[in-house]
């Protein structure tokens, strides 16, 4: 496929708290109707970043690892006008993601812009009598390893060259609050500490890149995200003040995009007004 239009690219454009996501149905059991929720927060927030990045005339790239994961994403984008395609990428896979951005590259073109908002669940499924380290499998800490880290590296080594050479473009990474400083793994929790080396990784490109006109942000998301499966909690429904709206969350990574270079901000944290920030 072909497209005129500037390429962004949204590493895990979808979310595990989607209508049929894993997360999902690890909480509700099964998939849920997301029919009566808005079409900007299905997604999460990578279906919220790709819907206004091709709002703006992007052509936007899903990458997944199952496209079945993203059609419905597609097909939202494309009812509005919009341009989109959908690239499978492992980020445990050096091969994978090497493959897919060989196939970007050769059907559209080198990204203008990519946000890495790949996510896991690893550690969620752990007993309460297993919090500690001592209890993390080796392959559990691995995976979370490849997604915080090894990925970004990975995808990095594929887009900031062209962006180097051009002298322009824009590398975001959606993060959390675990990336501020270690914190023990409580029950229930996704093993978050490796977080930390994905904002280190961020600071580090912000230091080698931007003198090339390269923009490159960690972006803290610190709270609960609307989407379908975390709207149906309980705790989410008794306080929907403090659910963070994807949509309002894309248009902040937008304006990152569109920020005068005299003026860029590279550490973002975003924080719902009734909830006390995280430090």
């Amino acid at each position: 496929m072909s497209s005129t239009k500037p390429v962004a690219v949204i590493i895990g454009a979808t979310s595990k708290w989607q209508a049929d996501g894993r997360n999902t149905k690890l909480a509700h059991g099964a998939a849920i109707d997301d029919s009566d929720l808005p079409v900007g927060i299905r997604w999460g927030i990578g279906g919220a970043i790709a819907q206004r990045f091709a709002v703006e005339g992007f052509h936007v790239v899903l990458t997944t690892r199952n496209e079945a994961n993203a059609t419905g994403l597609k097909a939202a984008i494309e009812e509005t006008g919009g341009e989109a395609s959908i690239v499978e990428l492992d980020l445990v896979s050096a091969d994978s993601v090497s493959a897919a951005f060989a196939k970007i590259r050769s059907e559209l073109d080198d990204p203008e812009v990519l946000v890495y908002n790949a996510g896991y669940l690893e550690g969620r499924d752990l007993p309460p009598d297993q919090e500690l380290l001592e209890y993390i499998p080796l392959e559990m800490f691995d995976t979370t390893q490849h997604i915080a880290c090894r990925g970004p590296f990975l995808v990095a080594k594929e887009v900031l060259p062209a962006m180097r050479k051009r002298g322009s473009g824009s590398f975001f990474f959606t993060n959390n609050a675990a990336s501020l400083r270690g914190h023990k793994r409580l029950t229930g929790q996704s093993l978050y500490y490796p977080r930390v080396m994905m904002r280190t990784l961020a600071q580090v490109l912000t230091e080698e890149y931007s003198e090339f006109g390269v923009h490159v942000a960690n972006v803290t998301i610190d709270g609960s995200i609307d989407s379908p499966g975390t709207h149906a909690l309980a705790k989410n429904q008794e306080h929907p003040e403090r659910v963070m709206n994807p949509v309002s969350i894309a248009d902040a990574f937008y304006y990152l995009h569109t920020q005068d270079k005299s003026c860029w901000t590279h550490e973002l944290q975003m924080t719902p007004y009734a909830v006390e920030p995280s430090y």
